[in-house]
């Protein structure tokens, strides 16, 4: 029976991120995963797949509507589905061949198979149990689905089946406005689908800055999403090529309203996935959501059992996965590991991307907190004139008494890069004139933050 200093069960990037962070600090360490690759939901069947189609349905659309413009004459390209899933898997393939590559670079132990933990300091995978000083469960998520709708992977899919489908739909519904259902809402619309999210509250992406809700809608909606607000389902009937999708508005409960699809995509979120570990009968403690319950350290209640990611409380990204993984290596090594959930920024890579971070507008006034607004539209950036991407905005919150930046939201061309400017000044506490102050070069997005934090002061310059 081989012994470990530390098993994590799960490759995805809180478990592989923190197996490689248990070896560089000298742990004797293996991973444990079913699938045939490493990675988990984001590099097989998530983040990675689906920003390789954005990509590539962003590159049609500026063929389709930007490059006669720039002098750029001939026939729009036609699409080669297949070749286009192709190149996705391509990507997949380079990305999970990485992470194994990384497994074998820093000698850790790849357990093959679906793991179970018979009694702490225990794991089984297949037939063999091997004995280890600390065990980190890093299992993921699964989509979740709605009373009423089932599954097929066919006619109604989740992500995972939105990714392969054999053939471009004519017709598709969105269960839910969230970031899932808006990237790959986009993604079927740029390749010709009609595309109708439908969802249960009243603003896209819920729970995020209301002016971003407002103006990220209207500019989806000009790009051919059509959106049916404020609407519950109540269920869908699949036929083998069809389906209808049965929905009642808030409004108007007692009337029920049906919309036809050929493909119904069901975007309603992630929950946490621990199937098969046996943590009942551990008696591993969950919260009333069902996620592994942890204490600052991602202790659970039973010593020696640690859990990151999806599976506990918090935003279910990759990136809280990757931070959770260092922290928790750098505890199990007699360290002290640390995540600042404060600044944790969420992205939507849809074109324009929108990104944010921290605490917002309508958040901080419900506290009673005193906050100044700094505003800079990118029609005032010369930049993102230039490449036809003048929609959106840089928002700055800042404390009114002290100018610390609280939060910012973007809604813009390479939001989800221009953020972590944003994400660093408060990780160090900064002013909006620490960023008003500093030299940005011209021509970039980035002068738009800078011009954000210009409007805290005295006003930006090109607006």
């Amino acid at each position: 029976m081989a012994s470990y200093d530390v098993i994590i069960i799960g490759a995805g990037p809180g478990g592989y991120v923190s197996a490689i962070r248990c070896a560089q600090l000298g742990l004797k360490t293996a991973i444990v995963e079913g699938r045939d690759t490493l990675g988990g939901t984001c590099l097989n069947v998530g983040c990675i797949p689906s920003k390789a189609l954005l990509h590539a349905t962003h590159m049609l659309h500026e063929a389709e509507h930007n490059f006669a413009g720039m002098g750029l004459k001939g026939k729009s390209p036609s699409v080669d589905w297949n070749q286009m899933k192709a190149y996705k898997e391509d990507v997949i393939g380079q990305n999970t061949g990485g992470v194994e590559f990384l497994m074998k670079k820093n000698k850790i132990d790849w357990l093959k198979g679906w793991a179970s933990i018979p009694a702490a300091g225990q794991v089984k995978v297949g037939d063999e149990v091997h004995a280890t000083k600390n065990i980190v469960i890093a299992s993921g998520s699964v989509p979740s689905s709605l009373p009423g709708v089932e599954v097929d992977e066919k006619i109604v899919v989740t992500s995972t089946g939105a990714l392969e489908l054999p053939k471009i739909p004519k017709k598709m519904v969105v269960i839910g406005a969230g970031v899932i259902g808006l990237e790959l809402g986009s993604v079927y619309a740029r390749l010709g689908s009609e595309v109708t999210v439908v969802e249960y509250m009243d603003a896209v992406c819920p729970g995020m800055d209301k002016d971003v809700q407002r103006g990220f809608k209207r500019i989806l909606e000009k790009q051919g999403l059509k959106f049916i607000m404020g609407a519950a389902v109540q269920g869908v009937e699949a036929s083998k090529t069809k389906a209808k999708v049965k929905y009642a508005l808030k409004k108007s409960p007692d009337t029920e309203e049906l919309i036809d699809a050929d493909v119904v995509l069901v975007a309603t979120g992630r929950k946490p996935y621990a199937e098969g570990l046996g943590l009942d009968s551990l008696g591993v403690k969950l919260t009333e959501r069902g996620q592994i319950a942890t204490d600052a350290q991602w202790r659970t209640n039973v010593p020696g059992i640690f859990a990151i990611g999806d599976v506990i409380e918090g935003p279910m990204l990759a990136h809280k996965a990757e931070d959770e993984g260092m922290a928790v290596a750098e505890v199990i090594a007699g360290k002290h590991g640390h995540v600042n959930y404060g600044v944790i920024p969420g992205v939507v890579y849809t074109t324009p991307e929108v990104s944010t971070v921290g605490a917002t507008e309508d958040a901080l006034k419900a506290e009673g907190r005193k906050v100044k607004i700094g505003k800079f539209m990118f029609m005032g950036n010369g930049r993102a004139k230039a490449v036809h991407q003048g929609d959106g905005f840089v928002k700055l919150i800042v404390d009114a008494e002290t100018d610390r930046v609280l939060g910012a939201a973007i809604i813009g061309p390479g939001a989800g890069d221009l953020i972590h400017e944003i994400c660093v000044a408060m990780e160090f506490g900064a002013s909006a004139e620490d960023i008003a102050l500093t030299c940005h070069a011209h021509p970039t997005y980035s002068e738009a933050v800078r011009e954000a934090a210009l409007a805290c002061g005295d006003g930006a310059i090109h607006s």
